[in-house]
């Protein structure tokens, strides 16, 4: 495990269960309510698993399991990959209290097993902003490809890099300069109280221009179908996250 997936280990291993359990209530709770109506809680992204019944899936950073959890009731084998254990802990208690099963593989997506996972996914399934935790876009991307059996589809959203160029200025980044490794807060950190704040580990983060994303995409054999960009969570009129479809 290099540096940059040793130091995300920790601070994804940091109150990540309690911070989940805050945040979407306990895994019994969340799972009722996942129960109800499965695919709309892959929301944006619904259109891709109407038809997902016996279909290996694998979530990659798949955290706390509320995407596995869904995809595994309609039908498909999931397995999460993640680098935290705590992170496991709620998924796999989401998913018992959800009657359904995943396997759950706390790794390093760079030291994932490709000797029993080459060309084994029919679907890889990443979201929620998970780029900027690799170092190496073209090495992850190329993982990627591997795991997928040929004709197989990757489903990619992440956040839209242009969104830092649009922030208020306090927030703003730089676009284009971006190539060396820094340090941030952990996701969730503002999610505790002040005084606890300063016991949380950083993260290390590369942030990607999106042709950085795409041309990774394309070079490392992948057909791209198609690119959607969405909107900020509550409508404003910026380019918040976006989504490949691309085929193997």
């Amino acid at each position: 495990m290099n540096e940059q997936s040793k130091r995300n280990k920790i601070a994804w291993e940091h109150r990540a269960y309690e911070f989940w359990n805050k945040r979407y209530g306990a895994p019994e709770k969340l799972a009722e309510e996942i129960i109800k109506n499965p695919i709309t809680h892959l929301k944006k992204h619904k259109q891709y698993f109407r038809h997902i019944e016996g279909k290996k899936v694998a979530n990659l950073c798949g955290s706390n399991g509320r995407k596995a959890v869904p995809i595994a009731l309609l039908g498909a084998d999931v397995t999460v990959f993640d680098i935290s254990e705590e992170n496991k802990q709620y998924a796999l208690e989401l998913a018992g209290y959800a009657k359904t099963t995943m396997d759950y593989i706390v790794t390093d997506i760079y030291e994932i097993d490709l000797s029993a996972y080459q060309n084994y996914f029919d679907v890889l399934y990443l979201e929620g902003g998970i780029l900027h935790y690799f170092d190496d876009i073209e090495r992850l991307i190329g993982i990627l490809y591997a795991l997928l059996k040929p004709n197989g589809k990757m489903i990619l959203s992440d956040f839209h890099p242009l969104r830092k160029c649009i922030l208020t200025d306090s927030e703003k980044g730089s676009y284009f300069g971006n190539k060396n490794l820094q340090l941030g807060d952990l996701a969730y950190k503002d999610f505790f109280d002040e005084a606890e704040q300063t016991d949380f580990p950083s993260v290390s983060i590369r942030l990607y221009t999106l042709s950085d994303i795409i041309n990774a995409v394309i070079g490392s054999g992948f057909q791209l179908e198609k690119f959607d960009e969405h909107r900020s969570w509550n409508g404003e009129d910026i380019p918040w996250e976006f989504t490949i479809l691309a085929r193997k």
